[in-house]
């Protein structure tokens, strides 16, 4: 997507800095609505808050059920039909599957050694076969890489001391050479530079023997020719000549896949060699050569993108599957709530194997209690292989247990009381307390940075959940509890004490947590934040927090506490909630009722606003206050994401603007084209602020300034008879005709539309 320019930049900077900061970070106030608008603007608020943003027809269909009738039907999700958004989440295969089995389909690099040194058995499926074919080939070749590097490094130093090189072999190996280019290059150029290699060595052999006086041994040439290209020309019963030559008949081969029906093409690209795969696999680096995936299905589909890059493709899909639920699931509040547990409980994909396991994470842990209660959803994520690895937990090791003091298994004392005889501690096999999700625990997940506990408290809490671990985390298994990991003896937690009972331990623990009072407040202060403002008034908190209580951590009776409070309903409240970048992108293709025939662009826009999808390194997650994504740099961005959805330009994504400002033909009348389209995609709720810098920018003047009326020009100052009247700042010029996408795009970057 190229970024806007010229004088459209400085009039979207003037509107995005000039109108859009001050509005968005001010508190909206409002009259009440005119009388028989009320319903239609509780509908726009529910769907507003509730969803990623309204769809076109989703106001007339809940105004036609009842703002309160839909809000139950949201409230529980499990009787609304997604089957549209299953379809589209079918051909996305690692969704469906557990941990272990993404791992083993799908290996990292510490997998592919293990199967390389012989330590697990190739796979026997073709597909799976394939995959680590290339994933060993490409390991090879960076082997030999290192090698040869590290030869080189050895001649040159041997060289600095003025020793011969000679018992420093020099690189011969045409594929290392090759590899040289970089893993990135061509085949044509991996080739080329195979073939430099070899012709180098050649010269040098040659320019070596001259220097020497001695005669050209058979197979070489002497200096006289060194410099002549039929001298440089490599022996036709050269194995590596050879090599060479079916590489670049490989690449022809390559080049004529895309003719053969796709399971043909399927089936030739598993037959090959794996050198041939590898240089196959290349060809689909940057998202190239996606002509050899028409047409397959989706496990086909999968199979060639993983050999390029296995993990690559888990990840793809699960950034594809956030964006199509948030944009097309029928259970909106649900998945609204999900985004809210994840950065609750929040996950970093970018630590080691916690992309294997985000999926079932997302989908197993958090959206089925998304709306449940308060203690499943938190006892499920202190569980969940993806919380342990992220905060380490399943590394933390007692000082006292039995690991850690080097205590054999099977000993007669039993594992929760203190042994008789302390031995000396193994150091080797102390890998030490770690309280990462101790502190996360109580200041993050539950009681709040004001929540009342002590350092003591963290460090109690860690020696609770020590023993909770991974049984193999890189080959994606599941949490496993082991006693020889545990802290022996009682804990004392917030001046509470907890009997020695393993496992229970941190159970007792968690349910004291999820029905402290500390945490009713702070859970439903996030909710209210989330779903009201900001800074929420203290007595929707109060009550909130009592229900939680009451229904012991019933989300979704804390959730119709809010719903039905006047708080949520209040003017002030109305689209004065800062939408996130998430929200933003979904709540733009949701309004334009865009179709997403690929996600992965749309994705990648979140990057581009700073909010890339699992990206959020810190436990605390993305905030969702204004203040963190109100700025130029971020509104800049948004408005050329609008921008460039209403022209068309976002791949993957295709819109028909002509359906948003009324129909096809495009009206006449740029009027009538904005009028529509402020009515489609803000339900007529624009600022004069707004409309007036709209109607300028398409009239091509500035917007007009509001002035005294005693401040006329004096007579020397009045413009000439010819020239054209300026046209009036709230009206186009009649007959104009309409940019829509312009005007679509304007008014998806606006204060107004920013704000939900």
């Amino acid at each position: 997507m190229k970024p806007i320019h010229g004088k459209v930049a400085g009039f979207l900077l003037c509107l995005s800095l000039a109108c859009a900061v001050p509005q968005l970070l001010a508190r909206k106030k409002e009259n009440p609505p005119a009388p028989g608008l009320a319903e239609q603007k509780r509908a726009v608020h529910a769907l507003n808050r509730l969803t990623f943003g309204p769809r076109p027809g989703d106001v007339q269909r809940v105004m036609a059920i009842g703002v309160d009738a839909w809000i139950d039907q949201q409230l529980h999700p499990g009787k609304l039909n997604d089957a549209a958004l299953a379809a589209r989440l079918a051909p996305f295969r690692t969704l469906r599957m557990r941990p272990r089995e993404v791992a083993e389909d799908f290996p990292d690099g510490g997998l592919v050694q293990q199967v390389m040194n012989g330590k697990k058995p190739m796979p026997s499926d073709p597909a799976n076969r394939a995959v680590y074919q290339v994933q060993i080939a490409r390991q090879e070749d960076r082997k030999e890489q290192k090698e040869e590097r590290k030869e080189l490094k050895q001649e040159r130093k041997a060289d600095a001391a003025g020793n011969s090189p000679a018992s420093t072999p020099l690189p011969t190996n045409a594929r290392a050479a090759a590899d040289s280019a970089g893993p990135n290059a061509s085949n044509t150029s991996r080739a080329s530079a195979a073939t430099n290699m070899s012709n180098s060595n050649t010269e040098s052999a040659s320019s070596g023997e001259a220097e020497n006086g001695m005669m050209s041994a058979p197979g070489r040439v002497d200096a006289n020719a060194a410099n002549s290209a039929e001298a440089r020309k490599p022996s036709p019963d050269d194995p590596e000549a050879r090599r060479r030559e079916e590489h670049l008949y490989a690449d022809l081969e390559i080049q004529k896949l895309p003719d053969l029906p796709p399971d043909q093409r399927y089936k030739k690209i598993l037959a090959m060699p794996a050198d041939d795969q590898v240089a196959f696999a290349d060809s689909l680096r940057g998202g190239k050569g996606q002509d050899f995936l028409a047409g397959m299905d989706a496990r086909q589909k999968e199979t060639l993108q993983a050999m390029n890059n296995p993990q690559g493709v888990v990840t793809d899909e699960l950034l594809q599957a956030k964006v199509l639920r948030a944009v097309y699931s029928e259970r909106q509040l649900q998945e609204v709530m999900t985004d809210f547990w994840f950065n609750h409980f929040n996950i970093y994909v970018g630590k080691g194997p916690d992309r294997l396991m985000l999926a079932n994470y997302e989908q197993e842990v958090i959206r089925p209690r998304a709306m449940g209660k308060f203690e499943d959803i938190l006892v499920a994520t202190a569980k969940s292989p993806a919380m342990l690895f992220y905060l380490d937990n399943w590394l933390s090791v007692g000082p006292n247990s039995m690991k850690a003091l080097g205590i054999p298994a099977g000993r007669p004392y039993g594992p929760y009381g203190y042994p008789r005889r302390v031995p000396k501690p193994n150091n080797k096999q102390n890998s030490g307390l770690n309280e990462n999700y101790g502190r996360e625990l109580l200041e993050l997940h539950t009681l709040s940075v004001n929540g009342g506990y002590s350092q003591r408290d963290v460090t109690e809490a860690a020696k609770v959940f020590t023993g909770w671990t991974i049984d193999k985390p890189n080959e994606g298994g599941g949490f496993k509890f082991d006693p020889r990991m545990h802290e022996p003896g009682p804990k004392f937690i917030l001046g509470r004490r907890i009997k020695p009972k393993g496992e229970g331990e941190g159970l007792e623990l968690l349910h004291r947590l999820a029905t402290s009072p500390q945490t009713a407040h702070f859970i439903s202060l996030k909710l209210a934040q989330r779903f009201v403002s900001d800074d929420p008034p203290g007595e929707l908190v109060d009550r909130m927090a009592k229900a939680f209580l009451k229904k012991k951590g019933d989300i979704r009776e804390v959730l119709t506490t809010l719903f039905h409070s006047p708080e949520f309903w209040a003017d002030g409240t109305y689209r004065a909630k800062v939408k996130t970048p998430l929200e933003f992108v979904a709540s733009a293709v949701r309004v334009t009722g865009a179709e997403v025939q690929d996600a992965l662009p749309l994705a990648r826009q979140l990057g581009n606003m700073g909010m890339p999808l699992y990206g959020a390194q810190p436990p605390t997650g993305y905030s969702m206050k204004a203040e963190t994504w109100v700025n130029s740099s971020a509104l800049l961005n948004r408005m050329n994401f609008a921008m460039a959805l209403s022209n068309g330009k976002i791949k993957g994504v295709k819109l028909d603007v002509a359906q948003l400002a009324g129909g096809t033909p495009l009206p006449a009348d740029a009027t009538i084209a904005l009028s529509a389209l402020e009515t489609t995609l803000l339900a007529a709720d624009v600022s004069k602020q707004t409309h007036d810098s709209i109607v300028a920018q398409i009239a091509g003047t500035k917007p007009a300034e509001t002035k005294p009326a005693e401040t006329k020009p004096p007579a020397a100052e009045k413009k000439p008879a010819n020239k054209p009247p300026q046209p009036n700042p709230r009206k186009p010029p009649d007959n104009q005709p309409a940019n829509v996408s312009a005007m679509a795009g304007l008014l998806l970057g606006s204060p107004e539309f920013q704000k939900r």
